[in-house]
């Protein structure tokens, strides 16, 4: 069938006095027949043409005047305007702000159920706190244990390429060692843990906010803040320490097979060479800085699971946003942690 606006235009071309319809072939018929012979219908009246509709089905017919008998309200079609890029930018900022607001409330609440923890007064059970620690400590041995191992293999073999060529492949030795616990074992978890807890705590949190768990909580006069994200937190914060030391053995035997497997480097005189490079400040910073990721990366996912809209297909945004924003906050950390080492003299 042609469309109404083809028909338009011949009808343009050459006005006709009378337009007569003839359906005694037409078989079936759906809405898209009204449509067409609606618009037509519009577009004739305009050019003040007759038409007869007599040859139509009845049923046609019937629809065609029930549609015609409601005037149009002159609101119901509105142009599409395309805004402008400063209105854009305009309200791109202040979602932005608005966001920042709704983050900074969400740390002040967790910050009081912080407080009440520690007066011993929040609520929360126990059991959720070891399910969280299992979550996020033993569960995620296996990933973590195979991503550091890569990380040490691939700085191993980095540093071989250039330090072979003055005779020093002990060396690889050191980098792997201070390379992994000054940064990579911390930077490396937290974002393994980013991408698979981050965006679990937020699935988790969304899918409570839309089947109206959350609601309930409140209702009973139970702090979702205290009930749900404490025992996060405080398991993410306490389990990212362990993994990060985890990490860095893992690392170093990474660069450990390196080492003897393809460096011909005595086992042994690795591992020396790799504890004689290795300082106390260095140690103890990696460990710092995972417990600030585990922090960010418990906020992050909570954070966003309480934004969560109300439907399922705003879990998965959740989700997603989660991992983007841990993952943005920690680089920013990392670096902030770089510039406040240096000044240390770390």
């Amino acid at each position: 069938m042609p469309g109404a606006g083809e028909i338009d235009q011949k009808i343009a071309a050459h006005p006709p006095r009378l337009i007569v319809y003839d359906a005694r072939e037409l078989s079936a018929w759906d809405s898209s027949l009204i449509s067409f012979l609606f618009e037509l219908g519009e577009f004739v009246r305009e050019h003040k043409i007759e038409q007869d509709r007599s040859g139509l089905p009845a049923g046609v017919q019937r629809l065609l005047a029930l549609a015609e008998s409601v005037p149009e309200r002159k609101a119901a079609r509105t142009d599409t305007v395309s805004a402008m890029f400063i209105d854009r930018v305009g309200a791109s900022t202040i979602a932005y702000a608005a966001s920042f607001a709704d983050f900074l409330g969400f740390l002040g609440s967790l910050s009081i159920a912080f407080g009440r923890m520690l007066s011993g007064r929040a609520r929360f059970r126990g059991s959720d706190l070891f399910e969280a620690l299992q979550q996020c400590g033993a569960n995620a041995l296996v990933i973590v244990a195979l991503i550091s191992y890569l990380v040490g293999v691939i700085l191993a073999f980095m540093g071989a390429v250039q330090l072979q060529q003055f005779g020093a492949s002990i060396y690889v030795a050191d980098l792997v060692g201070i390379g992994m616990v000054r940064d990579m074992g911390a930077m490396m978890t937290a974002i393994i843990m980013a991408g698979r807890t981050g965006a679990a705590f937020a699935a988790q949190l969304g899918t409570m906010k839309v089947t109206q768990e959350t609601d309930a909580l409140t209702t009973m006069g139970i702090s979702p803040m205290e009930f749900l994200v404490l025992p996060r937190t405080i398991a993410l914060v306490m389990m990212m320490p362990l993994l990060c030391l985890y990490s860095d053995l893992i690392g170093i035997m990474g660069g450990a097979s390196v080492g003897a497997g393809v460096l011909n480097l005595s086992l042994t005189v690795y591992l020396k060479e790799t504890i004689a490079a290795l300082t106390l400040g260095g140690f103890l910073g990696g460990l710092v800085k995972s417990a600030v990721y585990g922090a960010l990366i418990a906020v992050a996912g909570c954070w966003r699971g309480f934004q969560c809209a109300r439907s399922s297909s705003a879990v998965g945004d959740a989700a997603t946003e989660a991992v983007v924003t841990g993952i943005v906050m920690i680089v920013a950390a990392c670096g902030i942690f770089a510039v406040l080492f240096h000044i240390l003299g770390i």
